[in-house]
């Protein structure tokens, strides 16, 4: 397997980054207080050359910080959202790519606090008018033998079109994307571990709502990326949040993919209305996440039963208390600002 990183988040200006309410004995806790923080830049005006000149700095650290771990950063760039970026990273073998995220989390955070600076994987940070960041995992499979893309056709397959999972993608292709639509409500809790995550699938927010494919489409869960000749033809799942596991992340993808194999899945056409309203839905929230989870019998199977039970038990007293929290918001800010 191999996979590229795409990856949303949010750097913030610490206003008193040495005696803020997060260093405050006096309000020592757990979890304690967030930093008060200011924004890199206003948002809203995507790529904008005066917009990357105020997040001149805070870049600068993200990318020497990436490059000195001997990440393969690709790209980096503000993103829509206001104080949101951006890092997109070369794909890897899935292993080398899941340390990679791990190793840029927390050193990213790490090299910007010790400028002044916040960085922040939760999905959505506690501040109106913010747009959600997602951690989209780009994913195909490498022939053992001839180190060939297992995804990438030749040709078109006779007789499709576009819209057909054959056109663009083999056999075996087509059977790990149905795999991942077969299994996408039961991935979902390990792709958005947070109760805070499941606040992104909505409506025309560029974000997926329903267990759909399709080609250019943002809205899709699942986009494939490429065409037949193109080596670098890939799936591209945009379930995730920046805050995930990698590991489980990942693996959440190879036994769905393994499964549509194994099976033969094929995939329906793909969808030209991502957000129609007939489609079937990914979970709203982190209690019914858990429990699409405990009734996959092939996650259940590839995961190990034990496993299920302990990270449905560990997330669901998450979700309890939130739910319980007298502020909701307080509690995102002090469980996911600070720790994420």
């Amino acid at each position: 397997m191999v996979c590229g990183l795409e990856v949303e988040f949010h750097i913030y200006r610490i206003k008193d980054p040495h005696n803020g309410p997060d260093l405050d004995p006096v309000q020592a806790a757990w979890p304690g207080q967030p930093p008060t923080v200011s924004m890199i830049h206003p948002g809203y005006n995507l790529l904008a050359e005066s917009w990357i000149d105020m997040a001149e700095e805070p870049l600068r650290i993200v990318q020497h910080t990436a490059q000195a771990l001997g990440l393969p950063l690709q790209s980096l760039e503000i993103e829509l959202g206001p104080s949101q970026v951006e890092a997109v990273f070369d794909a890897t073998d899935a292993l080398t790519a899941a340390d990679n995220m791990v190793l840029f989390r927390n050193g990213l955070r790490q090299a910007l606090r010790r400028a002044g600076y916040h960085a922040s994987f939760m999905c959505r940070p506690p501040f109106p008018n913010i747009m959600s960041s997602g951690w989209h995992l780009h994913q195909s499979l490498v022939d053992g033998a001839t180190g060939a893309n297992a995804f990438m056709r030749d040709a078109p397959a006779p007789g499709t079109t576009p819209v057909d999972a054959l056109h663009t993608l083999t056999d075996t292709g087509a059977a790990w994307l149905g795999g991942l639509l077969a299994h996408a409500r039961g991935m979902a809790s390990l792709c958005t571990p947070t109760v805070n995550g499941f606040g992104r699938f909505r409506p025309n927010a560029l974000a997926p709502q329903a267990v759909l494919w399709g080609r250019d489409n943002r809205g899709a869960m699942l986009r494939v990326v490429g065409g037949a000749g193109d080596g670098a033809t890939r799936i591209e799942n945009r379930i995730g949040e920046p805050s995930a596991n990698p590991y489980l992340y990942m693996a959440a993808q190879i036994h769905a993919g393994l499964d549509g194999l194994a099976r033969g899945l094929m995939p329906p056409r793909a969808t030209e209305s991502p957000y129609a309203s007939d489609a079937e839905m990914i979970p709203t929230n982190l209690p019914d996440a858990l429990t699409a989870l405990q009734d996959d019998g092939a996650l259940v199977e590839g995961f190990g039963a034990d496993f299920v039970r302990y990270y449905r038990r560990v997330k669901l007293s998450e979700a309890q208390r939130h739910a319980l929290a007298e502020d909701a918001t307080d509690f995102e800010r002090r469980e996911y600002f600070s720790r994420f």
